[in-house]
């Protein structure tokens, strides 16, 4: 008789992605997964193919996620600057109260995986792609409501944007000075004026 599975995927990726997040790829191990997961070996294994394969699908739910809900939210806000500035004090207060210092799940993919997997790394340079773009169209729509000038370069701006909050994330793990990094978002924000 086949068995039944007692866990919805979904909830166990969303778990996935909270443990590998706070402790990394390769500081977790697969007891550390059947133990916060709360399924066993063989239900990790048949339905997740193991620990990488388990990592791969959290990360791409997540992007998947975290883009959407990035999109949505900046495009509920009619003024670009506002919805830009709105997004890093969110960015911001998140990295500085997170007592975990946990930072960003994609910065921290990055900066662990992206030498030692190429699979991951090709991941990870198309969620930067994906998410340039999404700032690319928000811009974009400053341009056409007359907001933001149409003789800014948006792709560079976009890339500069994913840069900060990346490194806003990661300076806030060290130094949580939060009138500091305030400072030097408004500082790279003023490309937009």
């Amino acid at each position: 008789m086949p068995r039944v599975k007692l866990f919805k995927e979904e909830e166990v990726l969303h778990k996935a992605v909270e443990l590998f997040w706070k402790k990394g790829y390769h500081a977790t191990s697969i007891q550390d997964l059947v133990t916060f997961l709360g399924i066993n070996r063989a239900s990790l294994y048949d339905t997740f193919g193991g620990k990488r394969s388990l990592f791969d699908k959290a990360l791409t739910m997540y992007r998947k996620t975290n883009m959407e809900r990035t999109r949505t939210f900046l495009h509920s806000h009619d003024q670009v600057k506002t919805g830009f500035r709105r997004l890093f004090e969110i960015v911001l207060d998140e990295a500085v109260c997170d007592s975990d210092k946990k930072g960003c799940f994609v910065v921290n993919a990055t900066t662990e995986l992206v030498s030692v997997d190429k699979e991951i790394s090709e991941k990870l340079k198309d969620n930067q792609k994906t998410m340039e773009n999404v700032f690319y169209e928000y811009l974009l729509s400053g341009v056409k409501t007359g907001e933001i000038s149409d003789k800014k370069d948006l792709k560079t701006i976009s890339s500069l944007i994913y840069t900060l909050m990346g490194g806003t994330q990661v300076i806030a793990k060290i130094a949580s000075d939060k009138k500091k990094l305030q400072a030097s978002i408004d500082m790279a924000l003023s490309v937009l004026d």
